[in-house]
């Protein structure tokens, strides 16, 4: 079992970088964990860059300004890398090949400036998903004939946010995850344009060594996050240690009236064979 930690300044000298998720850690989509943002702000006071990563399809730009809105101070972060930014590297080597959409239209955004077509999926090269058109209202199974008729045509499934879910306030939301694994169940090749995955990392360990002047050692990294199938599987990959909080997509299982069930993380992390270093309720310094 990870030791439950009462806050980041108990382990802040072991680590050279964080990488923090977003949605989850600093806000709940409605609104922002301050505790967070101040430890987070803590430990770069310390000389140790924090680089936000996030499975938001969108670009980094986009994400800065909803953070701002959210009044989440810039001083917590040095830099942030987002899906949506990998998923427009990957449209960058495919020029004026003709897209098939899934995602509601605010993710629209992701294709800016790009040379990139919207098309049908008769007419598509690849797809790339960024969401739930109705993310409120649909499940994946409402994706099946779609996701059928890609898989007619064997096209390319580029997921702009692994996540299968978020929350949203105390609600959780299905996000294109969970189309892209159904897609990738029936056979289909799925690119995921995210955490867990390597590409996303690799670009946040740039941000880093450019920030430090020097390479990073990985086993000095500290990743934290809500998502056993993001966050913690990824930190594994990335050979990170990793914070889990709980109270996040996981909270119901693995959160008492006395904060982390030791019982139901447990239970968590035999369920997903995922081991984070620590855990805490939430952030804070």
């Amino acid at each position: 079992m990870p030791p439950v930690l009462s806050g980041l300044s108990s382990i802040a000298d072991q680590y050279d970088v964080v990488l923090s998720d977003v949605w989850g850690v600093l806000h709940n989509g409605m609104k922002a964990h301050p505790a967070a943002a101040q430890a987070l702000m803590a430990i770069r006071r310390q000389g140790v860059p924090v680089i936000l990563i996030s499975n938001a399809p969108r670009q980094s730009p986009v994400v800065v300004g909803q953070l701002d809105r959210l009044g989440i101070p810039r001083a917590a972060y040095d830099a942030i890398v987002t899906s949506g930014d990998v998923s427009r590297d990957v449209i960058r080597t495919r020029p004026g090949e003709p897209i098939h959409h899934v995602g509601p239209k605010r993710d629209l955004v992701v294709f800016e400036g790009m040379n990139a077509r919207l098309v049908a999926i008769e007419d598509a090269a690849y797809v790339v998903c960024t969401g739930l058109v109705d993310d409120r209202n649909e499940t994946p199974d409402d994706y099946q004939d779609r996701l059928e008729r890609m898989k007619a045509r064997d096209l390319y499934f580029v997921c702009g946010n692994p996540d299968k879910v978020v929350e949203v306030g105390h609600d959780l939301i299905y996000c294109a995850g969970a189309i892209g694994d159904r897609y990738q169940a029936m056979g289909g090749k799925v690119l995921y344009a995210g955490k867990p995955f390597e590409p996303a990392y690799e670009t946040c360990l740039g941000y880093a060594e450019r920030i430090t002047g020097k390479p990073t050692d990985r086993s000095r990294v500290l990743t934290i996050g809500d998502a056993m199938r993001t966050d913690v599987a990824g930190a594994a990959r990335m050979g990170f240690d990793c914070l889990f909080l709980g109270e996040g997509i996981h909270a119901e299982q693995v959160l008492g009236p006395d904060g982390i069930k030791a019982e139901g993380l447990a239970a968590l992390i035999a369920e997903t064979g995922q081991h984070p270093r620590y855990a805490m309720r939430n952030l804070s310094w």
